[in-house]
Parts: C-alpha cells; sequence; structure tokens
C-alpha cells in the first residue's frame, strides 16, 4: 500500500555554485511511503507525515545554506560553535561565510541539486519513521514559472526564527502592473536586476577588521570589491564576505513586505502619473503586494 501527500512543504535555502556564486532557490517537497497497514489501517498518519516528516525536512534544509563538501572550490573548518565556508574560485572573487553550525546542511556531494538533497534528507527521514513502513521517495521539484522570476539571498538578523540565518534564499515570481495592465518590461528588468542577488541591510555592513578569519584566510581582509556583513541573533553571531557585483545593500530590512514596496516605490518614481502594483513573492504561494503612485509634477 502506497500513502502519498503532495506540497508537503517548500524547502527556502541558499547554495554555493561555483559558477554562480549563492544561488537562492525554492523547492515544493512531494512524498510517498510504502508500506503495510497498521493496528489503525493506515500505512501512517497524515497528521504525522505532515508534522513530523515536515520537520525533519525543516530541520535538515530549510532556511540553511546548502553546501557541497565534495566540490574541489569548497573548503570547510566546523570549530566548536561555529562552521567557517569557503567558496574558492580561480576566476571569481571569494565567498566566505562564519555562522553558527545550524546556519549549513553540509552535503556529502560534489554539487548541490536535487539528488544530493533527497539523498541528504532520506536517512533522516528513514530514522523517523515506523517498521511498517519499508519504501520512501521523495520528490523535489521547483514551481513551474510562466512569467519573470529571480533568485535571491539574504538574511533578518530580527527575525525570531530561522530567516536569522544570513545565507538563506528563495526562488520568487515578481508581479507588476501599470495602470491595470501587466507590466512585462518592467516585471523583465526587476527579474534581471536581482539574478542570484544577495540583499544586505545597510545597517548590517561592518569593516573586515569585524570578520573572524582563520590563519590561512587573513588574505581576504584585503580582497578589493567586497562587502563585509556581520550581526548577532538568537542564534548566535552570523558573518560573511561576499563580492559586491552580485550584491544590493538596501536601507532597509530585507522582508517581503519592504522589498515589495521597494520595488513599487522605485518604479513609481522612474514612472511618475503611473500606478504601480506589485505582487512580491517569498517562494512559493507566500509574499506581500504593494500599489504605489507618484504624482506628475
Amino acid at each position: 500500500m502506497k500513502l502519498f501527500v503532495n506540497n508537503l512543504t517548500v524547502i527556502d535555502y541558499s547554495y554555493l555554485c561555483h559558477e554562480r556564486g549563492m544561488v537562492g532557490e525554492s523547492l515544493i517537497v512531494d512524498i510517498e511511503l510504502d508500506g503495510s497497514l497498521n493496528d489503525e489501517c493506515m500505512v501512517l498518519d497524515f497528521s504525522l507525515v505532515k508534522k513530523q516528516i515536515k520537520a525533519v525536512i525543516d530541520n535538515e534544509v530549510d532556511h540553511k545554506l546548502l553546501v557541497a563538501t565534495k566540490h574541489e572550490s569548497i573548503s570547510y573548518n566546523v570549530l566548536e560553535n561555529e562552521t567557517q565556508i569557503l567558496l574558492d574560485r580561480p576566476n571569481e572573487l571569494p565567498i566566505y561565510l562564519n555562522c553558527p553550525h545550524q546556519a549549513f546542511a553540509l552535503i556529502d556531494h560534489d554539487v548541490i541539486d536535487e539528488d544530493a538533497i533527497i539523498r541528504h534528507l532520506e536517512g533522516a527521514i528513514r530514522a523517523v519513521l515506523p517498521a511498517n513502513v519499508t519504501g520512501l521517495v521523495l520528490k523535489l521539484a521547483a514551481e513551474p514559472m510562466f512569467g519573470p522570476f529571480y533568485h535571491y539571498s539574504h538574511g533578518l538578523k530580527k527575525h525570531d526564527g530561522n530567516c536569522q540565518r544570513i545565507a538563506h534564499g528563495h526562488r520568487s515570481i515578481i508581479e507588476i502592473e501599470r495602470n491595470g495592465e501587466k507590466a512585462e518590461d518592467l516585471e523583465a528588468y526587476w527579474a534581471s536586476r536581482w539574478t542570484d542577488i544577495y540583499l544586505i541591510t545597510k545597517e548590517d555592513m561592518v569593516t573586515s577588521a569585524d570578520i573572524t578569519l582563520p590563519e590561512p584566510l587573513e588574505a581576504l581582509r584585503d580582497v578589493p570589491n567586497m562587502y563585509y556583513v556581520a550581526y548577532e541573533a538568537p542564534q548566535g553571531r552570523f558573518e560573511l564576505i561576499v563580492p559586491q557585483q552580485v550584491c544590493e545593500v538596501l536601507d532597509f530590512d530585507t522582508t517581503v513586505e519592504q522589498l515589495t514596496q521597494f520595488v513599487a516605490q522605485t518604479l513609481a518614481q522612474d514612472n511618475p502619473g503611473d500606478k504601480i502594483d506589485v505582487i512580491g513573492y517569498e517562494g512559493v504561494d507566500k509574499g506581500a503586494m504593494v500599489s504605489w503612485l507618484v504624482e506628475k509634477k
């Protein structure tokens, strides 16, 4: 007998790529369980699937930076209270992080893709399944996109939950209307502007002296064209060194509400007299809606 739950959850995360740098992503999770019926005439109670298994998935990969530990461009150092990660590419500027352990998922693979994530999750999920459940199939898929979208990474230091982690992200649709009509040119512009972007809250920027570096990496303090970001949050201290060219610095916390308002306000200022409506998504099926109008002078 097989039990299935489609759209069990969505995992929002970022990963390090030797070509693209830090990439925000969102994947929908479906699950199938194969087994005999238990004393309740069930393979497994749906409530346990939705709570227990979802909790395992969230704990393993959601709102984390996924790190392919076998890739030649990635090195890592696990210390007592934090983990240090370096993406060092020969033709691109490096990316470095020093964060609490729970900010990362160290995946024993040479690339982060759906198969690698599934393999990483399977062992953790099987550990909580009852004996009557003998088969497990996980399916991960990106939301079908029929218009412009972007991948972004960020961190929210004021958040009590896992959004405080400095390197997690989303794959997000952007929908824009100008005077009640779909504005494909504005959608395409914003999707291009925020392709594989890291969004920095300005008040979180620090100097290179504020970043914790092991002695072999001290030279990172002197690499030109880098931003240094750090903050204290409930889970600990988060630190990041990231190339300026893949960032946008903003004057506010990068919540989906404020990002959507920023897009609407910016476009309205560039198009005075036009009513701008923006739907900004944070991953899949959640986000914010804002309307903005700047009168012509």
